[in-house]
């Protein structure tokens, strides 16, 4: 990944109070970026992020890298934190459920099995084996029912996953008790959706089917001796390809390559009636990581940085 650098001076869009003297608070990846290309004379500022004045501040000629933000532009790319730190989304649709890892075609022939391999084992030595998640996990181990169908909830409260469902939680979950047949069906609220009226919710559901467990176990715990694991599109999915198992999403996702979609509850109550398919987890965690994200801890994210801007040398994406 080497060629002619930017023509174009690069403004990075980023939170105000990282935009301190001694910028403590900016987060390690923009920091490394920040010093590679001041190393390789690339020109570069940072501007405190505005959303109400995109529109206007992006049609200025240079190009834009947006935090966190989804702005489709051709100037424009965004990132963000894709699932699983430290991989990054540094992408022209969006990040996470928009990114454009969506629309790629996953190939496992055309990945090294070897590089994946050891990519997978490195993943699950660091979250599995540490039972570690993006949000703080419960160190204690609970009972769970062996061979349930894990749901893990979300807030349709929350602008993504609001925009991107194609059931709702409350759909997602009767539909997944209805078809049990008596199977354990356990449900993780979502850590940052615990008020009362889920509780309530719930504690219905339960009185109607017997079979429901509600759990705040550990995810790698709950995901060690669940049969299928369902959610809207959380990261819990990817999660669960750490541990081998089956994937039903019901709404828009960016890892849905080897996951079942639902978007219907018939939908979902067919998937869990069948069987699931084969998957190539670790060929798949090695493409979507590896070869589609940017590691912010790599010797080579400055020049996998450069690659991907629209004046930067080679291809936007490898695969």
């Amino acid at each position: 990944m080497t060629g002619s650098l930017p023509s174009r001076r690069i403004q990075f869009h980023v939170p105000g109070d990282w935009l301190t003297a001694d910028r403590a608070l900016m987060l390690p990846f923009y920091r490394k970026l920040s010093d590679g290309l001041t190393d390789r004379g690339v020109d570069h500022g940072f501007v405190p992020m505005d959303r109400d004045r995109l529109a206007d501040q992006v049609t200025d000629g240079q190009l834009h890298i947006l935090n966190h933000a989804r702005f489709p532009h051709p100037s424009v790319l965004s990132a963000g934190v894709a699932y699983i730190y430290p991989f990054w989304h540094l992408d022209p649709q969006g990040i996470r459920a928009f990114s454009s890892i969506r629309d790629r075609a996953f190939r496992p022939a055309q990945v090294d099995g070897d590089k994946a391999s050891a990519f997978f084992q490195r993943l699950r030595a660091r979250l599995v084996a540490a039972r570690s998640s993006r949000y703080e996990q419960p160190a204690a181990m609970e009972p769970v029912p062996e061979g349930c169908i894990a749901v893990f909830l979300q807030s349709e409260g929350h602008r993504i996953v609001g925009e991107t469902l194609w059931l709702d939680r409350w759909s997602m979950l009767r539909a997944c008790l209805e078809v049990a047949k008596g199977r354990p069906v356990l449900v993780k609220p979502h850590p940052r959706d615990l008020d009362q009226t889920t509780f309530d919710a719930l504690s219905n559901l339960q009185s109607e089917f017997g079979n429901l467990h509600i759990s705040f176990a550990n995810i790698h715990d709950i995901l060690a001796v669940a049969e299928r694991v369902v959610t809207i599109n959380s990261a819990v999915g990817i999660e669960a390809y750490l541990h081998r198992k089956p994937v039903i999403l019901c709404g828009q996702a960016d890892f849905q390559h080897i996951a079942d979609e639902a978007r219907s509850s018939a939908d979902l109550a067919a998937l869990l009636a069948a069987p699931p398919r084969n998957r190539r987890y670790a060929k798949y965690l090695y493409w979507y990581f590896g070869l589609n994200c940017l590691n912010a801890g790599s010797g080579d994210l400055v020049a996998r940085f450069l690659a991907r801007l629209p004046d930067g040398a080679g291809p936007q994406h490898r695969i």
